[in-house]
């Protein structure tokens, strides 16, 4: 029977979170494809943040002040505290989601996956500048970190100038290009490729501020519940100014009521707790191995569900994306291991000092002859 329940627990441990995270992936682009969809049908992009935001913001208020009222050893809501949230959603939300929709309204899902997988190269960056990461050219971490860094955006550029042949067609056009040029992707793709890789720099900052914010206010529930309060209400203070066609904010039944009630239920309810138990399970760097997956899952979608094809250069960006992801990804698990090898160190040396600290005199000789 023990052995029984060993094996059941270990298989709860190591193999649920696999299928956990997968399942993440495959329902995150599955969104995102619902999403486009609803677009090409006439939903605006801001709409749609700010509809899906709002809603989630709804879902959350029961959660928030049943915990309120339930935690009494909550940590005081300041001024200071409220304006970090604030900057959160404007950073998260705002900045973030806002330009990501928009990019995806003229691109395609594939490559708003693919350059999101920027943000973790990103995030260091910006932990350099800000002084919460130190780069060592002698430490084969921090050398892979900055390598990965300059791989995986070498590879969005890529991916976003650079068209080439098609590989894979579903709707063929006799007037299709088929030459090699640099800059052979159609305006509106590199502009939404753009807009999408300035999206990943606000959520690399906003990484950053997210993590020297949990550390003052560790209440998780509470600061997302502001954080998306506080976004909603700078989405539809710039609304107006951003999306001012009123026929883009209709939301007919159909798919885009259908994206706008998955999004908002997925985002708050499913994807942050499985996401949170993978975390617990496995750690992060775990979770973030199938980040580059999504891409994969992107491509098969689009090429199904949108028409899309499939052409050399996103082909030869998704590689060297996924390359520079995966060489940050061992930077930071070799950096995290170095780190847990010197606290283990320091451990056993504190270990061997303990036993002779202990069976030291309490007093002196010289103190024991004078008494």
């Amino acid at each position: 029977m023990a052995i029984g329940r060993s094996e059941i627990w270990s298989w709860v441990h190591d193999v649920v979170p696999v299928f956990a995270m997968l399942m993440l992936t495959c329902l995150d682009m599955s969104l995102l494809t619902v999403v486009k969809a609803a677009m090409n049908g006439g939903l605006g992009s801001i709409a749609y943040v700010v509809y899906h935001n709002s809603l989630g913001t709804i879902i959350l208020f029961p959660i928030f002040m049943f915990r309120m009222f339930r935690n009494t050893e909550r940590p005081p809501l300041t001024f200071s505290i409220l304006f970090r949230f604030f900057i959160l959603g404007l950073f998260g939300l705002c900045l973030f989601q806002v330009p990501v929709y928009v990019g995806v309204k003229y691109t395609s899902p594939t490559l708003a996956s693919a350059i999101t997988n920027l943000i973790p190269g990103n995030t260091f960056l910006f932990a350099l500048i800000f002084r919460m990461e130190k780069i060592d050219i002698r430490s084969s971490s921090s050398v892979a970190k900055l390598l990965g860094t300059v791989m995986a955006i070498s590879g969005a550029m890529v991916f976003t100038l650079y068209q080439g042949p098609e590989i894979f067609v579903t709707n063929v056009s006799p007037n299709s290009p088929h030459d090699l040029r640099l800059l052979s992707q159609p305006s509106s793709w590199v502009f939404g490729g753009a807009i999408i890789f300035i999206a990943a720099i606000f959520r690399s900052i906003w990484n950053v501020l997210q993590s020297a914010t949990a550390r003052g206010y560790p209440d998780q529930n509470t600061m997302v519940f502001f954080y998306c309060l506080f976004g909603s209400m700078q989405c539809i203070a710039l609304s107006p100014f951003l999306e001012p066609n009123p026929s883009a904010w209709a939301l007919q039944p159909g798919v885009g009521s259908i994206a706008v009630v998955l999004g908002a239920i997925y985002s708050t309810a499913f994807h942050s707790n499985v996401q949170t138990w993978c975390l617990k399970k496995k750690g992060p760097l775990f979770v973030a191995m199938f980040s580059p997956l999504s891409i994969v899952i992107g491509v098969l979608l689009g090429v199904t569900f949108l028409g899309d094809s499939l052409h050399l250069g996103s082909a030869i960006g998704t590689v060297v994306i996924t390359a520079g992801f995966y060489v940050v990804m061992w930077g930071q698990a070799k950096e995290k291991n170095m780190l847990v090898a010197m606290i283990n160190e320091d451990i056993v040396v504190a270990d061997e000092l303990g036993p002779s600290d202990q069976n030291a005199p309490l007093l002196s000789c010289s103190n024991e002859s004078k008494c």
